[in-house]
């Protein structure tokens, strides 16, 4: 078991701001860079500080879309009380995000031992890297990116929820990367299909945090680390969030992904000689 310190905390949460909501995997990047640490990857108070860390992207989310939050749970309270204000497209959208966040949540709990153990391994991070680029590529290339945040319907978010899956059993895959891709393959444009991804991720990503919060406290991990870590996290993803938004508005994700292809075949690299 290896205690987590604050300096270590801070490249951490460096890490986790950066990529928690681009689509390059930032469980991936974490575990290349605790392994670069000397970290153990598998270990029980690095795996919980990891997800505790996400509780500062997703504070991020939170204060960056707190208008457009606000909006929608009002609409959802309003909903419970009136049934004429259950036609709003704000309503019924505040209880897709909840029934999309079921299957992760199920699968979560139920592979937790896999998840944790084997598929933490750096080679599934690698190879779920490229292989996430192949899925991203074709996405952008399949979608034809004309139906708008507005046309959102339950099954897309169903179906874009119930991607984050591939993110939880294949750290490398990444959640962004997996719920942009199939928001593009149902044909949501890039800003539409980048929105939802954040939103999806808030129940998800918080759960995670707070589920893990008792193990990362209780398993070697100081609580200084925890909130240096967490507000790290917070200021950086703040600005991604802010990046990104305005980069797919004009952009494909090529860029990501030959990022992606760049990454898991240096990391094969650094397994295969012994470097990591």
């Amino acid at each position: 078991m290896s205690a987590i310190s604050v300096g270590q905390a801070v490249v951490l949460g460096a890490v986790e701001g950066v990529t928690e909501f681009l689509p390059v995997s930032s469980t991936g990047h974490l575990k290349i860079t605790e392994g670069l640490m000397g970290l153990p990857v598998d270990d029980d108070a690095v795996v919980g500080f990891s997800a505790v860390i996400q509780v500062g992207a997703i504070a991020a989310v939170l204060v960056y879309f707190s208008k457009d939050i606000v909006r929608i749970v009002s609409a959802w309270f309003r909903g419970l009380k009136n049934r004429e204000e259950r036609h709003h497209h704000d309503y019924r959208f505040a209880w897709w995000v909840i029934f999309a966040t079921i299957p992760i949540v199920v699968v979560g709990l139920a592979a937790k031992p896999l998840i944790d153990g084997p598929l933490a391994s750096l080679w599934v991070v690698a190879g779920s890297l490229i292989v996430g680029s192949g899925v991203m590529w074709a996405a952008d290339q399949m979608g034809r990116h004309k139906r708008g945040e507005d046309d959102t319907t339950f099954k897309d978010t169903m179906l874009v929820g119930g991607s984050q899956i591939l993110a939880l059993l294949f750290p490398g895959f990444s959640r962004s990367g997996a719920t942009m891709s199939t928001a593009l393959i149902l044909d949501l444009d890039r800003v539409a299909a980048t929105r939802l991804s954040f939103f999806l991720g808030i129940p998800a990503l918080t759960g995670a945090g707070l589920y893990e919060l008792k193990d990362a406290l209780g398993t070697g991990t100081g609580a200084a680390p925890l909130v240096v870590g967490t507000a790290v996290s917070f200021v950086v993803a703040y600005g991604s969030i802010a990046w990104l938004l305005k980069f797919v508005a004009k952009h494909s994700f090529n860029t990501f992904v030959i990022y992606r292809i760049v990454a898991g075949l240096l990391l094969f690299g650094l397994l295969g000689t012994g470097v990591l």
